[in-house]
């Protein structure tokens, strides 16, 4: 993704005290018709507040609230609207799950007021918490928004439809969730299932071989130390797996995978068809447990690997 995003330090917008600078939020209706966006005004923070959790919290909270969310203005000024967006969701990670969740539902209701800011604002959630290209992707951030959308009164029902089947798709296999068990096929013709795997850990790897970035992914997981050391003490399985119809292909990249791995194929399509995990972006990662709870999905290798070095008994 292209988007110049400058992520403002968060350690200096928790030590704010006051923003100095004018209220869109206080425009008359003559005013809001003109042009007056100019730049955007961060809420001050009460100087009594000192703790950096309580100003994290506050500033999620009370983060827009000197924007018109009627002021139509706000569209045709992205490098101001844009940026506040991006910081904003930057700022959510500081905040807990819960609070980031209210917090964002929350914004997206403040947009019921004019549908044309309802859908600009919608465009960017999409655009950086949807879109399997924003190094922002935040699918626990993104379903407050989905949700907004749905109770949304200035959508009819037929707008509603994709996001619902983007809702519904998100349940599935959430952090925290059982991941759905699927069956799979090895290059021997031998039959295995996900829940038959019973390591401490299993990473799901659902891929295309042949890919860019699969093949990208592959060399940071044979270059992954925790990963490779849980491998080697039988602690963790990497299950990797071909969802797609061109099984003679994936037999001629056989060889790109460690034989450490089990590498197999969905003979059923079922993974696809049935939209059991979501492959808007492939290659995607899962790391479970040893009951096949999901402990993050849609992950990076660092990820991985620093949730392993965490939480990886006798490393």
């Amino acid at each position: 993704m292209k988007t110049n995003i400058n992520t403002l330090s968060i350690v200096c917008l928790f030590c704010l005290c006051a923003c100095k600078s004018g209220h869109a939020s206080s425009l008359n209706n003559a005013e809001a018709a003109q042009d007056t966006i100019k730049t955007f005004t961060l809420p001050a923070i009460p100087p009594t507040l000192t703790v950096p959790a309580l100003r994290a919290d506050f500033l999620v909270k009370h983060y827009w609230d000197n924007v018109n969310f009627a002021d139509t203005n706000y569209i045709h000024h992205p490098e101001i609207t844009e940026q506040a967006w991006a910081d904003y969701c930057d700022i959510l990670n500081h905040v807990p799950l819960e609070t980031a969740q209210q917090a964002m539902r929350k914004t997206i209701e403040l947009t019921y007021v004019d549908k044309k800011v309802f859908a600009y604002i919608t465009d960017l959630a999409d655009k950086y918490l949807y879109d399997p290209n924003s190094p922002m992707r935040n699918e626990e951030f993104y379903i407050p928004v989905l949700d907004a959308i749905l109770a949304a009164p200035v959508l009819e029902e037929i707008e509603k439809v994709r996001p619902k089947a983007r809702r519904e798709l998100a349940q599935k296999n959430r952090i925290g969730t059982q991941a759905l068990n699927f069956s799979y096929t090895l290059a021997s013709g031998t039959q295995g299932s996900l829940y038959q795997h019973q390591s401490d850990y299993t990473l799901l790897f659902i891929n295309n071989p042949g890919c860019h970035a699969c093949a990208e992914t592959i060399e940071a997981l044979k270059n992954a130390p925790v990963i490779n050391q849980l491998l080697v003490q039988k602690k963790l399985t990497v299950l990797s797996i071909y969802p797609d119809e061109e099984v003679d292909e994936w037999r001629k990249h056989l060889n790109d995978f460690p034989k450490e791995w089990t590498n197999g194929y969905d003979k059923t399509f079922a993974i696809k068809e049935q939209q059991l995990y979501d492959l808007k972006a492939i290659p995607t990662l899962y790391l479970l447990n040893k009951d096949k709870n999901v402990l993050l999905k849609d992950a990076t290798t660092q990820a991985i690997e620093e949730y392993l070095l965490m939480n990886g008994n006798s490393i």
